[in-house]
Formats: structure tokens, sequence, C-alpha cells
């Protein structure tokens, strides 16, 4: 189950294309994120396309609705076949039930199901002044990821960091899917909760978020190549 997924926060197809092109001879087809700025831009057509390169998506569009609304935008999500999905956990028990409801087929099928439970760009004291949770942050993490549990979800979004707070609330068996992943010697650019490939399988990631140290990479196969080392301990 544990995988290394790229983030592609491209703004236009032809730029994830043409990155994705970069992947044509290496031993496996990355598994790929395309967020708001990429799916805004270049619409459902480019989950098609990169669907039908061969290669598995998380579909990262963080839906916050009331619960009628995400059950439906569900129900089209569903039909792009892609493998992962996400919803804000803050949207309650409620609208996670429906959007577990709207993503499953009539075969009982569909795809992997998470909710975000606090954006790694969020700092334990933002949160408290400015959103008024005034909670700690792990607190509020374990709190959200029981809630998406109840909802019937696979697991959350979170920092790496609390990978293990999840596990503790929730099981082993439930999924932490975690962004804020840095080389050793990367910049922590915008994100604040980061931590490296190593030392988040070693936390309990399941899987890694990876975007500008690959992306932004002057070699990005082999930037992935060390992901894929670093977090799964294999060569590619």
């Amino acid at each position: 189950m544990k995988d290394v997924i790229i983030a592609c926060d491209f703004s236009n197809g032809a730029e994830v294309l043409a990155f994705l092109d970069k992947f044509a001879l290496c031993a496996r087809k990355p598994f790929v994120k395309i967020g708001m700025e990429l799916y805004y831009g270049a619409g459902p057509d480019i989950v098609r396309q990169i669907k039908a390169r061969g290669h598995k998506i998380f579909l990262d569009l963080k839906l916050h609705d009331i619960p009628n609304t995400v059950r439906k935008t569900m129900k089209v999500l569903a039909a792009l076949d892609v493998d992962m999905t996400n919803v804000h956990a803050a949207g309650t028990i409620d609208m996670m039930r429906a959007a577990v409801e709207g993503l499953t087929r009539a075969d009982g099928s569909r795809p992997v199901l998470v909710a975000v439970t606090q954006l790694t760009s969020t700092s334990e004291d933002r949160m408290q002044k400015e959103l008024l949770i005034n909670a700690g942050i792990a607190q509020t993490i374990a709190h959200y990821a029981s809630n998406a549990k109840e909802a019937g979800l696979d697991g959350v979004v979170c920092s790496p960091l609390e990978a293990s707070i999840v596990k503790e609330a929730c099981g082993k068996e439930f999924v932490a899917v975690t962004p804020g992943i840095r080389f050793a010697d990367s910049a922590a650019d915008d994100q604040r909760r980061v931590t490296t490939p190593a030392m988040a399988r070693e936390i309990g990631s399941d899987y890694i978020v990876v975007g500008r140290p690959i992306t932004a990479s002057a070699d990005p196969v082999e930037s992935y190549r060390r992901c894929v080392k670093e977090f799964l301990n294999e060569i590619i």
C-alpha cells in the first residue's frame, strides 16, 4: 500500500504531460497528485489523459461544502476513475459520510477517500489564534481522524509528524497520507510541519506526497528515485 506520490502542481496540461514524459523510461510509473491549480486550469480531461498513460491518480480537490453538494460532486469524480481523492475533515461527519455515498459506484467499488486534518502550512499558533481551535494541534488531528474513521473514510491527510498520532487514534490500517516532505538538504519553502522521506517511513506514513523537491529538481527522475529509495527502501 505504501507509495510515493508526486504533486504535479502545474498550471496547464502541456506542462504536466511534458514533465511526465521524463519518466517514460523509469521502471515504475509514478503515482501523481492532481491538485486544484492543474484541475481548474486543464479541466477533467487532464485526469483522463494521465490515467490513460498508466499513472495512478490522487485527485486533491479538498471538498468542503454541505453534504448534498459533496455527495453529488463525488458522483462526478467517481466517474473519472481516480485512485484517491479527499475532503476537508472540518466539513463534519455528515459531510464525510455523504462523500463516501457519492463516491461509491453501483458495483460497490470506490477510490480511496481521505480527509484533510490540518494543512501542513498551518502552525499550532495560527490554528489557535486565527481559526479559534483551542485544542493543541495533535489533539485536533487525532479528533478529526477519529471523525473521519467514524464516517467510513479510509484515512486522513496530515503532516508526517502526526502520522503516529493518527495510527494510535485509529489503528494501523487507517491510512496516513503525508505531504510536507523535504529532503534533508532541501528548503522547507512555505511548509511548517515537515520531515524527510526516511523519517516519514519511520513515523508511520503510508503515502508521502512530494512536490517541489521533485518537480523543481534539475533531475526530477533521479529525485523521484531518491524518494522511493528513502521511503520504500527500493531501487528503481
